[in-house]
């Protein structure tokens, strides 16, 4: 009859059961694998979330500070330009900072770098301020709660009396620029960055045997780890003339050597690369609480790192031996005014290597005047990241 079955079918009958057990089992056991493994990798990535978040440091006290001076800041001119300042400092206290000399309980800023990002995104202008320039610094914050007067003095006094606050205050009276963001960023810090990318590739006309900054290198293209890049980057005597005029076009080429090796190397898109390099920068920088976070920093990263390495350029403030003392600077006018214009106004700033001046002017791409002609952009005696020193 057809319902009848023979001996064998409930043998098979319950060999199938049993299959379709096992798999279900099977596949439980899967699930819950690839679940404790989605948890695993979740709980790895938000740990390693906070960790990063938590390695920054926010500049809250200069917050206060620039907010009890609010409406004496200059007023931004076009929405979505950003102008950072990225401050280099000489503390020798904190972790990895003490060999390189005694802690005296200041700090100066070593290096001052002004950068602008247009409001595309397609460039970003790097300027470097003399430590030696003659400024009209205002009353700041001393550290201790007192105050000082305001003064005329060197650049650099500025931030070894009143900090990032009292630094950002001179920069926005000398060149009437709103500074949207800063960055504080030391000794140790810097080598910590280099090395996370693997070193920085630069190039030497001469061998270098620098004792004073621990430097002993040939001549040709080197490949200068975090340590080595420090020297480099401070080295006055072996180095060029001497000058600091010299030492901040080195301080450029290198950091244009740098942008050019984190995008070449595609470290900004690869986890792998990108981990160690962000651990690096943010355990040993210090920023206004609008970047003290991997979000904000995030956003700052993400609209720069597709502007091409040529567009990218790093250039010195026009200035000219100071009228009362030759081993000071001074603006020099009006090339200082119209680069500070430019900026202001999100117009395009060109460089081209050589030129003598600080700031020769030539023929470029600029704005429309009134009347419809266009007006020669300023070209400065500079370089960009996709220039090497070799050639």
């Amino acid at each position: 009859m057809g319902g009848d079955v023979g001996p064998g079918a409930g043998v098979s009958a319950l060999g199938v059961g049993l299959a379709r057990r096992k798999r279900r089992r099977w596949v439980r056991w899967g699930a819950g694998g690839v679940g404790g493994l989605l948890i695993l990798v979740v709980g790895v990535g938000w740990g390693v979330y906070l960790k990063l978040d938590g390695n920054i440091t926010a500049d809250e006290a200069a917050e206060a500070e620039l907010r009890r001076y609010e409406k004496d800041r200059p007023t931004s001119l076009v929405s979505g330009a950003q102008n950072i300042l990225l401050i280099g400092s000489d503390s020798r206290s904190g972790d990895g900072n003490r060999k390189y000399g005694r802690d005296s309980g200041t700090e100066r800023s070593d290096t001052t770098i002004l950068l602008h990002l247009a409001a595309k995104r397609d460039s970003a202008t790097a300027i470097s301020l003399p430590r030696d320039l003659m400024v009209d610094v205002p009353s700041c914050r001393r550290p201790d709660g007192t105050r000082t007067g305001p003064r005329f003095a060197m650049f650099n006094s500025a931030f070894q009396t009143g900090g990032s606050a009292c630094t950002i205050r001179t920069v926005e009276k000398l060149t009437d620029i709103r500074v949207d963001h800063h960055v504080v960023v030391d000794f140790h810090g810097f080598t910590k960055m280099v090395d996370a990318v693997d070193g920085v590739q630069i190039c030497l006309k001469e061998p270098v045997n620098d004792k004073a900054a621990k430097l002993r290198l040939p001549a040709g293209r080197v490949t200068l780890n975090g340590e080595q890049a420090l020297g480099y980057v401070r080295a006055r005597k072996s180095l060029g003339d001497g000058s600091d005029t010299e030492r901040m076009g080195r301080q450029q080429r290198f950091l244009g050597a740098l942008v050019n090796k984190v995008q070449s190397n595609d470290v900004l898109l690869n986890p792998v690369k990108l981990y160690p390099l962000l651990d690096a920068a943010t355990s040993s920088l210090t920023t206004d609480p609008g970047l003290a976070s991997l979000r904000g920093l995030y956003q700052l990263v993400r609209g720069v790192r597709n502007i091409p390495t040529e567009h990218v350029r790093f250039l010195t403030v026009p200035r000219e031996s100071y009228l009362y003392n030759a081993d000071r600077d001074q603006l020099m006018e009006p090339e200082a005014e119209k680069l500070f214009e430019r900026l202001r106004r999100d117009e395009p700033v060109e460089v081209a290597q050589g030129g003598g001046s600080s700031a020769e002017i030539r023929l470029g791409k600029g704005s429309r005047e009134p009347g419809g002609a266009d007006s020669p952009a300023p070209t400065f005696s500079g370089n960009t990241a996709a220039e090497h020193t070799c050639e």
